[in-house]
């Protein structure tokens, strides 16, 4: 991460935005360089995980080397996986819960581990645990001998007052609900099997990212759309352009450890949705918004001083993202339909 003030009119087109968020920089260049040979993404077909991929292949050809990256997932979006391998990756289409699965894979020195389910949850929970806690086992045991790169989630953590700054790595665990429980789990089945054999891995928990097609700036933008009230009850939120979230898991595997690392991934500014709403509701020249409810004094917050401490802040704002997801939507630019549900307070997704 670097220049703060991210500067530069919004993507004008899925095109563009693609561009911007797999867009290389000097250091993911050098973390490519010190790659060793090739990356294996898990969950490649997920909301991050295209992009996530394009970055590294770019990386890694500015960087001069021939490593391979490999996309692994079930890829529902078939448009998806043929993009990736005119990009120039090569696609595993497979359940990586099927017996045998995790073992036809390529070995490779480095693993972004991406997997897991979050909507639905509530209504399939035994598949959530699978997805959530036994794969991580399977996969953390299968690349034991890879740097592991685990992303995971800041809904690990209770709820915080905003004038606390955030969660640290150090706020004891608390989950809310049985998705975020299960998130937990993924965690502990990886300092399990690190434990047990060494496997060198880093969790990196994300609250939230933010691709103008998605996300919780994206959320209420499309609810200010709609005339709907915003619900203020979760009144506080971060955010980080996805562009820099996958900047840093590239950089991550550098710090790839046993015991694991785990670190925080947003962005540093807490924000109030309330003025958020407002702010979204001037640039899109929507009518002053209207709210639901009003802010309990505990939101789900983290704070990525070890992160910002390691790779620097954002290149884009919290204010920049404010701005291109103003346009976005107001453009009638393409959404993945993916809410976040950023506002659940119970748990249940």
């Amino acid at each position: 991460m670097a220049n703060r003030a991210g500067k530069g009119a919004p993507p004008a087109s899925v095109e563009e935005l693609e561009e911007r968020l797999s867009r290389p920089t000097k250091a993911t260049v050098r973390a490519a360089e010190r790659l060793g040979g090739d990356v294996v993404v898990l969950g490649a077909g997920g909301k991050m995980g295209p992009s996530l991929a394009r970055l590294l292949l770019r990386s890694i050809a500015e960087a001069g080397a021939s490593h391979r990256v490999v996309c692994v997932s079930r890829f529902g979006d078939a448009a998806a996986a043929e993009a990736l391998e005119r990009d120039g990756a090569r696609v595993v289409r497979c359940d990586l819960l099927e017996p045998g699965a995790l073992d036809a894979l390529p070995d490779a020195p480095n693993v972004l581990y991406l997997a897991g389910t979050k909507f639905g949850s509530s209504s399939t929970p035994a598949l959530t645990w699978a997805m959530n806690c036994l794969l991580p086992a399977l996969a953390a045991e299968r690349y034991r001998s890879s740097r592991i790169v685990a992303l995971s989630t800041g809904n690990v953590y209770p709820f915080v007052s905003p004038r606390s700054g955030g969660a640290t790595e150090r706020t004891r665990p608390d989950p809310v609900g049985e998705y975020a429980q299960s998130c937990l789990g993924r965690e502990r089945m990886f300092e399990y099997v690190s434990a047990r054999s060494g496997a060198r891995v880093l969790l990196a928990r994300l609250n939230y990212a933010t691709d103008l097609r998605y996300g919780v700036l994206a959320d209420i933008a499309r609810t200010l759309a709609a005339g709907r009230p915003v619900d203020v009850t979760m009144g506080w939120l971060n955010t980080i352009w996805q562009g820099d979230a996958n900047a840093v898991l590239v950089r991550a595997l550098d710090h790839c450890a046993s015991p694991p690392m785990a670190m925080n991934l947003t962005g540093p500014r807490i924000l109030s949705v309330r003025e958020v709403a407002v702010r979204l509701a001037g640039l899109m020249g929507c009518p002053p918004p209207a709210f639901a409810g009003e802010e309990a004094p505990a939101a789900l917050l983290s704070n990525p001083t070890t992160c910002t401490g390691l790779y620097g802040l954002p290149s884009v704002s919290e204010e920049r993202i404010v701005e291109w997801t103003a346009h976005w939507v107001a453009a009638g630019l393409p959404s993945l339909d993916r809410p976040t549900h950023w506002e659940t307070r119970d748990g249940r997704f």
